[in-house]
């Protein structure tokens, strides 16, 4: 009988597990749709934004130029790692930090210095632990917190801090690693390059004129310039902050369904083990019972 309170045990620990991983994958669902409207009616704005930035700065004419397209020798350079708070999101994380990770050891292995601004607990608590040694990264701990307001008027606080010191001449590059959200199961891992802006990719064999945009500037190129790149640059940083926000809930949503499954496999197969055990309990007893009233027949 021992066993038997065992297993009733063990079938009542999975039940309450059982019943919070439901209720998370419940809770993770309904912020998800949230996320995913604001995501979805931001991402075509942002990326035509961000096509035509790279076009007007491929075409300047003149004298007209800006800062935030200038190639320099790599020296000093930022990553931006953008993370969630909290775990329970499967690989989530994970798939983040390892391409923050492989960008800092291959992309940036010829910088000096290189500033991580961590964006998320976990971004964070990794690279302290496991960067605490190397002297060439900066641990910046300032914006751990920025997702528990996605307001533009915040999140902006960090790309306007990058792009000032861009322009200052104190970083040569910076890249962004973060989640890219497809659906609520699918999501991927990217580091893209934040500064200098790269040129629009022109295919092989295409004719490179066939690519000249032709904007009209009014009232001035360098004018419109001034306001136009550094709000497209903002834009561009705040869809990576919705796209991983999607994407956290949506991979904690699929691993809180996953786990659920699980524990309704585990639940099946304890209770087929309790009922064995129970079966092999009672035909034990009627056996006792049986040899017992013999022996008495005998006596």
């Amino acid at each position: 009988m021992a066993n038997l309170k065992e297993v009733r045990e063990r079938i009542r620990s999975v039940q309450n597990t059982q019943q919070i991983t439901s209720a998370m994958k419940m809770v993770s669902a309904a912020k998800l749709r949230r996320a995913q409207m604001a995501i979805t009616d931001m991402r075509p704005y942002a990326n035509k934004l961000n096509d035509m930035l790279r076009n007007i700065l491929a075409n300047l004419d003149g004298d007209a130029s800006t800062s935030f397209n200038q190639e320099r020798p790599l020296q000093r350079a930022a990553l931006v790692v953008v993370t969630s708070n909290r775990g329970l999101a499967g690989a989530f994380n994970t798939n983040v930090i390892k391409s923050a990770v492989k960008t800092l050891k291959e992309d940036l292995s010829g910088a000096t210095q290189i500033d991580v601004y961590a964006i998320g607990k976990k971004g964070n608590d990794y690279f302290r632990r496991n960067f605490a040694k190397d002297e060439r990264v900066n641990l910046i701990s300032d914006y751990v917190g920025l997702f528990e307001d996605l307001a533009f008027d915040n999140t902006q606080q960090v790309p306007l801090r990058i792009m000032n010191a861009f322009e200052a001449g104190d970083y040569d590059r910076a890249y962004v690693s973060y989640a890219r959200f497809r659906n609520a199961a699918v999501q991927f891992a990217e580091t893209e390059q934040f500064l200098p802006v790269l040129p629009p990719e022109v295919e092989e064999g295409a004719e490179t004129g066939k690519f000249k945009a032709d904007y009209i500037f009014e009232p001035s190129q360098e004018e419109l310039l001034n306001y136009l790149v550094p709000s497209i640059l903002q834009t561009s940083f705040h869809k990576y902050l919705l796209d991983t926000h999607a994407s956290e809930h949506g991979a904690r949503m699929t691993a809180m369904d996953k786990a659920t499954e699980n524990a309704q496999e585990l639940l099946r197969d304890l209770k087929i083990s309790y009922n064995k055990a129970r079966q092999e309990a009672i035909t034990n007893e009627i056996l006792e019972i049986v040899g017992g009233a013999a022996a008495l027949e005998d006596g």
